[in-house]
């Protein structure tokens, strides 16, 4: 009787083991959800003042996690997606280079959403080169581990540099093999670190082994904050750039409506495709959201007849909200503009 009892209580307690590892050894695969709906009232300041007119404008998120042994299997759930490590991490190495490659993507979208802000509402902004963010880094580059993804490179040999265009061209006089003196600033740190220059295969020229593009920053006259330390990529742009706008113009665009929306922002007003979009319908919808921006992104004629399956932003929005059966208004835009010429037109 006594070894009955003893099996059991062994039985249990390997069965409590297997469901509590399943619950938390991490795999090398990630979930991806429908997110949140968050009111950029909560977010946004502009001249030191939060929005307090009735409605919302709302950016959506998608909730990436990853993935143990049981969670695994909420792929199948609707709306729910699994991907690789590799898919999701792409071009960056590791958890702490992808959350980097996010915070800078969100940064530049919000210097993007003002920019756009500030100049359709004839309002003044300065734009601050600050150096070359480093997108990616080839691992045959003598610099690669010393450069990670994230960093801010401000000077070459101590010669700074207006723009990566007169970046490119300082390392283009070099040679392959030349040894080259490299400042950059990671978390707040200056360092300064030497290496050869690599020969870059496509054109034999000399080279980091970088994938780059401009780091800038925005100054205002009237000040403008955004609190957004939870939140990662470029997809929430364009609704930054709506609430600042409606903020900064003291118009009531909104109507009392609860407005959420997706797609990034160029400083010149074009909306630009995003992922994920029918699950962010999905959170809007369960937010409250009446009225959804989608991006009417047009796809390529040759892509389109490679992949007859892929349909534009708009067209995905769409389908999620007929699926999910929502009342929620999907309304398409190509830029800034459509948007305020819409919201102009509701009562």
């Amino acid at each position: 009787m006594k070894n009955k009892k003893n099996t059991k209580r062994i039985i249990w307690f390997v069965l409590i083991l297997v469901i509590v590892l399943g619950l938390v050894v991490p795999l090398p695969y990630y979930i991806e959800s429908p997110g949140s709906a968050i009111r950029l009232s909560e977010l946004i300041k502009v001249d030191d003042k939060a929005d307090e007119n009735p409605g919302s404008f709302m950016l959506t998120t998608v909730s990436i996690r990853r993935a143990t042994p049981l969670t695994y299997f909420t792929k199948y759930l609707p709306f729910h997606e699994g991907v690789t490590e590799k898919e999701l991490l792409g071009m960056t190495e590791s958890d702490e280079e992808y959350e980097n490659l996010q915070k800078y993507f969100m940064e530049s979208s919000i210097n993007a959403a003002i920019e756009l802000a500030y100049k359709t509402a004839g309002e003044s902004y300065k734009v601050t080169y600050k150096g070359i963010y480093v997108m990616s880094v080839l691992p045959k580059s003598n610099f690669s581990g010393k450069i990670l993804v994230g960093d801010t490179i401000v000077a070459l040999d101590d010669q700074k540099f207006k723009s990566s265009a007169e970046f490119i061209d300082y390392v283009k006089n070099k040679k392959p093999g030349q040894t080259i003196e490299v400042t950059y600033q990671r978390n707040g740190t200056t360092k300064t670190i030497a290496a050869p220059l690599m020969q870059i295969e496509q054109t034999n020229l000399p080279g980091l082994g970088i994938s780059l593009v401009d780091h800038t920053s925005i100054e205002t006259d009237i000040p403008v904050s955004v609190d957004s330390d939870e939140i990662g990529g470029p997809s929430a742009g364009f609704m930054f750039a709506l609430q600042i706008y409606s903020q900064l113009t003291n118009q009531n665009l909104r109507k009392n409506n609860e407005i959420a929306g997706t797609g990034t922002i160029s400083p010149e007003g074009t909306i630009g495709r995003i992922g994920g979009i029918n699950k962010k319908v999905v959170a809007a919808s369960k937010e409250g959201a009446t009225i959804f921006f989608a991006p009417d992104d047009s796809i390529d004629p040759t892509v389109k007849k490679n992949y007859p399956q892929l349909q534009s932003n708009y067209e995905e929005a769409l389908d999620a909200a007929e699926k999910i059966n929502t009342d929620i208004k999907i309304v398409p835009i190509k830029n800034f503009q459509d948007a305020i010429d819409y919201l102009n037109k509701i009562k």
